[in-house]
């Protein structure tokens, strides 16, 4: 039996332990607007900024850290020595721009959900780490002042509501960085979001169960997934319900959208080399970028270059 056929046996085998429990078990249901989830932003246009995934982000997502730590350390490991600044874009709860911190870089943390904001600051200052925290859209996104290193780690830039944003984020991000600054990020592609994400998983800690059920919407291109939470209080279970929703580009795309923005040497890796062993990390599910800003004049055979080179990619 495979690795793949083991690991799905074990997931519908819980999923039936599950519906056993559902059915004998009174659930409180309580709506997005009548919980804490009520409390993110209001825009039906965009996803909701994580709440409830933000409380039990590190709780039940840390064992995929690691994978992504060692991307970061490879791929950033000539970069880093030399970096005095940098922002870390949909920051999450902080730990990515911790690590900077560690290093004795001056760091931004930005996230668009306020518990997101809440928990780095409390994870930041436990640490005793000089970081400073906004709550902000990648989209729109300034500082307070340019940065050498912008970094937008576990496929955050994929959650924009349409494919259009990113070119909005690739200008928010040149603006933000000094020239020569590099914009760091991975997203997931469209193989990913139509093969792994149409599945069931089951994440669990003392207190609480997350199940995601997700789905492909082809019409809209969309990765969905609906995220169904039972947390235990007071000696019963309630249930909660919050949306994902991801988008994604080609190749081509992305680098279009990044020369427009003013970014000249743009690299790329598969997530494959490292994530070894993980079913849903196969190659071409996720890629990492890492771009670097160009200065903030083109002399005219640069701009004709990269005029030509976004011609070449449409």
């Amino acid at each position: 039996m495979t690795y793949d056929s083991i690991y799905v046996t074990q997931r519908k085998v819980r999923l039936l332990c599950f519906e056993k429990i559902a059915a004998r078990t009174t659930f409180a249901r309580v709506s997005v607007a009548q919980s804490e989830v009520g409390k993110a932003m209001p825009s039906a246009s965009s996803n909701r900024p994580y709440t409830l995934l933000a409380r039990y982000y590190d709780q039940l997502f840390a064992p995929y850290f690691d994978w992504s730590r060692h991307a970061r350390r490879c791929l950033l490991g000539e970069i880093l020595p030399r970096v005095r600044s940098a922002c870390d874009v949909c920051c999450g709860t902080g730990t990515t721009a911790l690590e900077f911190a560690r290093r004795g870089i001056k760091v931004y943390a930005l996230d668009l959900s306020p518990t997101m904001c809440r928990l780095a600051r409390a994870k930041t200052v436990r640490a005793h780490a000089p970081v400073t925290v906004m709550r902000g859209d990648m989209r729109t996104f300034r500082l307070p002042e340019q940065v050498d290193l912008i970094t937008c780690e576990f496929d955050a830039l994929n959650h924009v509501p349409r494919k259009a944003d990113l070119n909005r984020v690739a200008k928010a991000a040149a603006r933000a960085l000094r020239p020569g600054g590099y914009f760091y990020f991975d997203v997931n592609n469209r193989v990913h979001l139509e093969t792994n994400w149409p599945s069931t998983w089951w994440l669990e800690k003392p207190g609480v169960v997350m199940v995601m059920r997700g789905s492909y919407d082809h019409r809209r291109d969309k990765g969905c997934e609906n995220v169904e939470w039972f947390i235990r209080e007071a000696g019963c279970w309630r249930r909660f319900r919050e949306r994902v929703e991801e988008v994604w580009w080609t190749a081509a795309e992305i680098r279009r959208a990044l020369r427009t923005a003013g970014f000249r040497r743009i690299r790329s890796w598969d997530a494959s080399r490292f994530a070894r062993g993980d079913p849903y990390l196969r190659a071409g599910c996720r890629t990492f970028y890492l771009a670097q800003r160009g200065p903030n004049k083109l002399s005219p055979r640069e701009s004709d270059q990269l005029s030509s080179q976004a011609g070449a990619n449409q």
